[in-house]
This record gives structure tokens, sequence and C-alpha cells, in this order.
């Protein structure tokens, strides 16, 4: 399995977002991905943040590849350099403030770089791909009839279709729907945020996915 690249995914780049395991992708840029000591997925952290939890004993385990080597003083009794390998999935103890892997009725935050992703930058009336600046957040029912800012009420849609819709349901403007909108559960709404997703960060992250979940196909298509 290869990795992808939602960044350049969101600038429209259609070709090129597969990420092969190179030196130069495992430079202090690529993100860790953080899970608790069950293995549940958390959250995405920098390099820095990864040296605190290693200094201060919070990771229990690490899985994935080595990322990079951190280097740091000299030790005074050895005479070594200090050396910090960080993984790209390390698993933590300790509180964490995070309300998704604990709260069976958590809904993540909506927003629209999650949401286009989640449609897999495709407009959800038209069918075709675009990038992330020619999307438009579309109300499946509208405001203007008591419709709500929810996951499973909105959707991607080109600014022609949204316009062509306006204030109505997709019934009442005669389009259809290519895709039931879903709420992301808390392990796709990591993956939703990521940048640049490893393979192996990529493979853990799909096993804590639904199988029934729409993003099996999404990504697949992606990587194709």
């Amino acid at each position: 399995m290869l990795g992808i690249d939602l960044d350049r995914a969101d600038g429209g780049f259609n070709e090129d977002l597969r990420i092969v395991a190179t030196p130069a992708a495992r430079g202090l840029a690529q993100l860790v991905l953080r899970t608790d000591i069950s293995g549940m997925p958390l959250e995405w952290i920098d390099y820095r943040e990864s040296a605190r939890l290693y200094h201060q004993e919070q990771v229990a385990y690490t899985c994935g590849s080595l990322l990079y080597k951190l280097y740091g003083g000299m030790n005074a009794r050895t005479g070594r350099r200090t050396v910090l390998e960080v993984n790209s999935i390390v698993a933590t103890i300790g509180h964490t403030g995070n309300p998704g892997n604990t709260r069976h009725d958590y809904v993540p935050p909506l927003n629209n770089q999650t949401l286009f992703r989640r449609d897999a930058y495709i407009c959800m009336y038209c069918g075709m791909r675009f990038a992330a600046r020619e999307l438009s957040r579309d109300h499946i029912r509208p405001f203007s009839q008591k419709g709500t800012d929810v996951w499973t009420n909105v959707v991607a849609a080109c600014r022609r279709c949204n316009n062509q819709k306006a204030s109505r349901t997709p019934e009442q403007a005669k389009m259809q729907l290519i895709a039931v909108p879903f709420t992301p559960t808390y392990a796709e709404y990591i993956f939703l945020k990521g940048r640049r997703v490893l393979a192996d960060q990529m493979e853990y992250l799909l096993a804590h996915f639904p199988r029934s979940s729409p993003l099996h196909a999404r990504i697949q298509h992606w990587l194709s």
C-alpha cells in the first residue's frame, strides 16, 4: 500500500498523489500518528510534540517505520550523544483531552477542508473532480427550508451545480446526488485531517474504519 498526499489533493493535483517511502518523504515536516495505549487513533503530532512525549516517558510503544532520528546533547556520564528515534505511529499513555476516543456520540467538527476530502473533491451532483478552491459547501436541505449545517446535510458541490440548485432541495431542482453524505467516525476524521499520510499510517487508520465506509473506495480511487 502507498501513502497519499492530501495537501496536493487540496490543490487540485489529480496525479502523483501517491507517496513512496523514501528518505525525502520522512523529513521533519512529516507528522506522526498518535494513538492511545489501546491503539485507537488520536491525532497528528509534529516532531517537537513527539520528542516531548518520549522525554516525559509517555510513549508506551511504537508501530510503523522509523521516520527520523533527533539528536540531542552529549551525555556527561557516557560521553555519547543522545539520539531519539521517532516512528511513524506512537502509542501513548495518560490523558489526551481528546473526546473522540471516549465518547461514542462524538461528532467531528465540520469544515470545508475535511468535507471536500470526505467527498474526494468530487461534486456530488455532476460527478466531476475539482480543486478545493473550486468547490463549495452545499446544504442538501437549505437553511430556508429548515436545513442544518451538519455532516449528513452537506456535500461538496462545484459552484455551477450549487448555483443551479440554489435554495432548493435536489428533488425540487431535479438534480440527483451521486452519493449519500455521512458523518465520519473519529478514525476517519483523523485521516481526513492528515497532510501527507504514509503507507503504514494509512494501513493503520484503514483498519479502524467501518467496513462499510465509503472512504475505502474513495481512497483506492485516489491511489489508482
